[in-house]
């Protein structure tokens, strides 16, 4: 009931020739028509902080920083991606039941282009390593994870997105930012 008694006050331009068009309001016209014959609206109907055009909001393709950043980006991805797709493969098929150990060659990329890179490598350790085993997390049962599994027979679950992020900072620091937060759904963590 609101909505025609709002419009009951608007002017309303002529019905075209099609009786099936519904009527436009002018103020809609106005403003594609303002908008299109002067780029530059009045200070005196508009708010000046408008007048400035808000900077694209993507980079542009002729832009060198932008060209920079995409050449860096492709170098990265090209660098951690195979270690990715092999974790996302350990993790996600049915290559490995829940609690079965990697096989040695899975677990050597893992501990060296992962593990050791872990912020808190050290601690996840501890006395000693002894394999590396997938299973599931103690608290979020439908995720499956990355442990340590030590000398002790104790074992700890480490992410290897951290890893990732840690590696990358350390390898590529001016451009490790940016990538995070592109290309990780938890972008400083």
């Amino acid at each position: 009931m609101a909505a025609p008694l709002l419009l009951r006050g608007l002017p309303f331009l002529r019905r075209h020739h099609h009786h099936h068009l519904p009527l436009i309001p002018t103020f809609l016209l106005r403003r594609r028509a303002h908008s299109s014959s002067s780029p530059t609206p009045t200070p005196t109907t508009t708010n000046l902080s408008r007048l400035k055009e808000p900077p694209p909001k993507y980079p542009r393709m002729d832009d060198p920083d932008y060209n920079k950043w995409k050449d860096k980006e492709a170098l990265i991805l090209q660098d951690v991606e195979p270690i990715i797709q092999l974790t996302k493969h350990i993790l996600h098929s049915q290559r490995y039941m829940d609690g079965e150990r990697l096989t040695v060659e899975d677990e050597k990329a893992v501990i060296e282009k992962l593990l050791a890179h872990h912020p808190h490598s050290e601690d996840k350790i501890g006395c000693g390593l002894d394999s590396i085993m997938v299973d599931r997390h103690p608290q979020f049962k439908h995720s499956r994870c990355l442990f340590v599994v030590r000398t002790d027979g104790g074992w700890i679950d480490f992410s290897y997105q951290k890893c990732l992020r840690a590696y990358i900072r350390d390898k590529y620091p001016a451009h490790a930012e940016r990538f995070i937060k592109e290309h990780f759904k938890r972008g400083s963590s």
